[in-house]
């Protein structure tokens, strides 16, 4: 008996040593290569595999003594997928208490109203916390990898800030930038105005995108709209500078030019009727709003007056009166 009691009093001070050893190293600072350290763990990790894309990242931990911590704290499955940052001083509790909770870091990136797919490439190739899954595609193939049934991205992502975890597909980021922008265009095409003259949302949408361009006022976005919308009613051409310059691409050189307006292209609003055969930008809900909600007027003519705003004219001849008030100051 008295045996028995030494053999379990030797046991309980082993095991009370390995927890308080155990306890110890928890609390001890890891090493780390850099400081501060990111890595990231992907979907579907175990605990071991995390452990290893743990020590490929960089830090130095025992992937034994982590794995009967988690154990301990019975926490072994709870591994949070997701992007993570440490910096010198982490200890092996707190990267565990990081990864259970889903203390995940997070990249950011705005994409804005007004621009163009190839600006949002620009943007996104170079932002250095995503990963360039879409470098060397063409816009075809990105559009066959999202599975899209369109002819280009042109219009369809919608601008926002967005969060992401880092290192994440550039591709993913895409792809939510055209589901936000499909679930907005399909509620305000539910709502829409009634008697517009678009025959579906794609119409709207690339509507939406001229008024973008054309809005230098939030006050004069839903009068833009109605100027639009009334003279595709009527027939008349929409006669829209920035469709032109977006159909010139890069020859564009900052200036527009008399000869350019009179050069007929598929998205030359003043040789051709009705809307160009794509969005020319990516619209803000705003935009879209006004598309799909003009305002209640009979303009036909928009001049800008130079100070952001616009004058408004039902007819060509107070057209006229406000371009030589304006813009040629009466000469």
């Amino acid at each position: 008996m008295r045996l028995f009691l030494n053999i379990f009093f030797l046991l309980a001070l082993w095991a009370g040593a390995a927890a308080g050893g155990l306890w110890w190293w928890g609390n001890q600072p890891l090493s780390l290569r850099t400081s501060p350290l990111d890595f990231r763990v992907v979907a579907g990790s175990s605990l071991r595999s995390a452990i290893v894309q743990m020590q490929e990242a960089g830090i130095e931990v025992q992937p034994s003594l982590l794995s009967l911590l988690a154990r301990v704290k019975r926490s072994e499955t709870g591994i949070k997928a997701g992007s993570y940052a440490v910096k010198t001083g982490v200890t092996p509790l707190q990267l565990l208490e990081k990864l259970t909770q889903g203390k995940v870091t997070q990249g950011d990136i705005t994409l804005v109203e007004g621009w163009t797919f190839r600006q949002w490439r620009t943007r996104l190739d170079a932002h250095p916390d995503l990963s360039h899954e879409t470098q060397g595609l063409t816009e075809a193939q990105i559009i066959e990898r999202l599975g899209l049934n369109v002819a280009r991205l042109e219009g369809w992502l919608f601008p926002d800030t967005y969060l992401f975890d880092k290192q994440s597909s550039d591709l993913e980021l895409i792809a939510r930038a055209v589901r936000s922008m499909q679930r907005r265009l399909d509620g305000e095409w539910a709502g829409r105005a009634d008697g517009l003259p678009y025959k579906s949302p794609f119409e709207a949408l690339i509507m939406a995108s001229i008024i973008e361009k054309e809005t230098g006022r939030e006050a004069d976005r839903a009068l833009v709209a109605a100027v639009f919308v009334n003279r595709l009613r009527k027939g008349m051409l929409l006669q829209t500078d920035p469709t032109v310059i977006y159909g010139l691409g890069d020859s564009f050189d900052g200036n527009l030019r008399k000869y350019d307006l009179l050069t007929d292209t598929s998205y030359n609003t003043y040789t051709r009727t009705g809307l160009p055969p794509t969005p020319i930008a990516m619209p803000g809900l705003a935009s879209l709003r006004a598309a799909l909600h003009p305002a209640p007027s009979e303009a036909l003519y928009f001049v800008a007056r130079g100070d952001g705003s616009s004058e408004f004219s039902q007819s060509l001849d107070e057209h006229n009166r406000a371009v030589n008030k304006y813009q040629r100051r009466g000469k």
